[in-house]
């Protein structure tokens, strides 16, 4: 059990994040017998471009919400750091969490499989093996809103793990399918597209990595800065507001959010949750508890990550856009960071939903394929900036 709590017990930081990232001895070096497990979707820009952006962001929660109701049900509480990206998310875990949860996340990529036909990349790496090859990892835990804590990576070991992962996968021929594994309890996905409050906003999806790893926090917290410059702060640009939340009763919603939570077809939970939703509409616009958990929302939204590299996705005018842009061009020019950015007219979500009092979480990503967008813009990059070194 050594180090199992590791991350449990990390000191919260409460102030600002650029002073988080100010602190170099706030950083601490993830234990060397803990382990990064990556879930990706294979060739999730082709699946974007065939209008299969949907079942990819729901695919993406499921594999978090996997993994967080294994956690939960392990003996001892042990919280844990993870990071959503649209078409996979990444995790850290001790060894004794590692078997179970990689038994799971392969029994759910066979689920998807049949349901979506989508392929489900899942791999480990330890991260002894990850320091071993010159790579970092250290973490910190920060207060993000009232009621998010996130954890903040410095170094660029997950994005190594990623990389290790992919290059090694083998799809597994074995389809064996056990229901029992799959519990994907507390997922819902019944959100219209939020649209920003000024009608002339947009959405912003932002991927930016630091060309030289010794230099992330110091190019980290000079862009944020300039992001609270020119948006304001984070509260002000978060793309999720309790006001702009309006829930989608569409057939097709609960439909596709079925078939990725149930290993088999449920006309009761079907219609019971098309039910369920028409009446809550209701509920969040008129009673003083539905407007409370509105409000939670917005709090417990995931719209920023920092992973090695900065993931965001907020809200801002044309013209501060370009401000910004023109910011980020210059770093570029100056091989100092480089990134990818996909613009576009709402934010979409994906939910946990364990108890709508306590305990939620809410998995935000862009329109038009948003991360994956962006993601496939910073490929790009990345490939024609190897090619000029």
């Amino acid at each position: 059990m050594k180090n199992t709590k590791f991350y449990t017990e990390l000191k919260k930081f409460k102030k600002p994040l650029v002073d988080l990232l100010e602190k170099e001895a706030a950083f601490t070096d993830v234990p060397l017998s803990w382990h990064v497990v990556v879930v990706d979707i294979q060739n999730s820009t082709q699946a974007v471009q065939d209008g299969k952006h949907h079942q990819v962001n729901l695919t993406a929660t499921g594999s978090i919400i996997s993994v967080l109701n294994t956690v939960r049900k392990f003996k001892h509480y042990i919280e844990i750091p993870y990071f959503f990206g649209g078409d996979g998310a990444t995790f850290l875990l001790p060894t004794a969490l590692l078997n179970n949860v990689i038994e799971v996340l392969n029994n759910y990529s066979v689920h998807i499989k049949r349901k979506t036909n989508l392929v489900l990349r899942v791999g480990h790496v330890s991260v002894d093996h990850l320091v071993s090859n010159n790579c970092h990892l250290k973490i910190a835990k920060h207060q993000l809103t009232e009621r998010l804590t996130i954890p903040i990576i410095l170094g660029n070991g997950l994005h190594k793990a990623e990389k290790i992962i992919k290059s090694n996968f083998i799809a597994p021929t074995i389809s064996n399918f056990n229901k029992n594994l799959l519990n994907l309890e507390g997922m819902e996905c019944r959100w219209e597209e939020v649209n920003p409050e000024q009608n002339q906003a947009k959405v912003i999806c932002l991927l930016l990595e630091a060309t030289e790893e010794e230099f992330q926090r110091d190019s980290y917290r000079a862009i944020l800065m300039k992001m609270d410059d020119i948006f304001g702060t984070f509260t002000e640009r978060q793309p999720i507001k309790s006001e702009r939340l309006k829930l989608d009763a569409s057939l097709y919603k609960i439909w596709e959010e079925m078939r990725v939570s149930l290993a088999d077809k449920n006309w009761f939970y079907f219609i019971k949750n098309w039910i369920l939703t028409n009446i809550g509409r209701v509920y969040f616009n008129l009673s003083k508890s539905g407007k409370q958990y509105l409000k939670q929302v917005g709090q417990l939204s995931h719209s920023f990550m920092l992973d090695g590299m900065i993931n965001t996705i907020f809200t801002a005018e044309q013209d501060k856009i370009n401000v910004f842009i023109d910011y980020l061009d210059q770093l570029e020019s100056e091989h100092k960071i480089v990134y990818g950015i996909h613009v576009t007219h709402a934010s979409v979500m994906s939910c946990y939903v364990l108890d709508r009092k306590t305990s939620h979480s809410h998995f935000v990503d862009g329109t038009e394929g948003g991360y994956t967008s962006a993601a496939k813009m910073l490929k790009i990059k990345k490939k024609a900036l190897r090619k000029s070194l």
